[in-house]
């Protein structure tokens, strides 16, 4: 049972489709509280997020998915019916550089963030303390070039063990396999500095100042097995000058990524992104 409910769709555009879903709106004993739509007229897709919320007492989810779902066919829609105050639990990947699970921990610590983290996983035992102290348990399973399909494994098992919808990669620097992506499509977020693909391998914050970059940026997008190419959720830049070493920009690139994949974290857990082909429509 549920009190608010989050119905998101997509589908070919054509005349009806906001009538047809407000009756079935009103006739199941739910108010909108919330409407947000988009046409995209390159595809020819409607996209559409609704907050509704039940007239009286709380509403029955799974009755609701079943009165939607002839709907859901007439249109060819690809549609979601979610409980809007259900935490999303997301498991946290990380390698040695945290600030950005540490930003994560605190915003859902402070309520920033409608997440649980049942788990955080790790190629290193840096951030074991950081971790610990936040009361989550803590998955080392370093990844060697002999032992990474057998990580892999462990760690969908831990996706299946604690029922996980996201998993996140705060800087966890491995790169899934093509296998993993495919299994977890739409479920696994990424977060890079924006230099990509200008910049690629190691210290690319080095190699942008050598160059004199002006604008330093991240990037948090969908993970897909073309590598950082994903559909993107939300980007954002900062000025740079010739004042600032390296390692000042080092500095600014982790407050923006923080930033970055907060906002993104966010608009996911709140059902607020929809996939439309290699792009997203964010209904912020």
């Amino acid at each position: 049972m549920a009190k608010r409910l989050i119905l998101k769709l997509s589908c070919t555009d054509v005349p009806g489709i906001v009538a047809r879903i407000s009756d079935f709106v009103f006739r199941s004993g739910l108010n909108i509280l919330e409407s947000a739509q988009f046409f995209d007229r390159d595809t020819g897709r409607f996209f559409m997020r609704v907050v509704v919320e039940a007239v009286e007492g709380a509403a029955d989810l799974d009755a609701l998915r079943e009165g939607f779902s002839p709907i859901g066919h007439d249109y060819g829609m690809d549609w979601e019916l979610h409980d809007a105050d259900r935490k999303i639990r997301a498991l946290i990947m990380v390698s040695k550089f945290d600030h950005c699970l540490v930003d994560i921990l605190y915003r859902v610590q402070i309520g920033a963030l409608p997440l649980e983290i049942p788990a955080v996983v790790s190629n290193h035992r840096d951030s074991y303390q950081r971790v610990a102290a936040a009361g989550i348990p803590f998955h080392h399973l370093p990844v060697t070039r002999d032992n990474k399909a057998q990580q892999e494994r462990r760690l969908l098992d831990l996706v299946d063990e604690e029922k996980i919808d996201l998993v996140v990669l705060a800087r966890y620097m491995q790169v899934l396999s093509s296998d993993l992506c495919r299994k977890m499509e739409g479920r696994v977020i990424n977060i890079h500095h924006s230099f990509l693909p200008s910049f690629k391998g190691a210290k690319p914050y080095h190699q942008a100042h050598a160059r004199g970059v002006k604008l330093i940026g991240a990037t948090s997008h969908y993970v897909t097995d073309d590598l950082d190419e994903g559909p993107i959720i939300d980007q954002d830049v900062t000025r740079v000058d010739h004042t600032a070493t390296a390692d000042d920009w080092v500095a600014t690139g982790r407050d923006v990524e923080s930033v970055v994949l907060a906002r993104a974290l966010k608009y996911h857990s709140e059902h607020r992104v929809l996939l439309n082909g290699p792009k997203t429509v964010v209904f912020k």
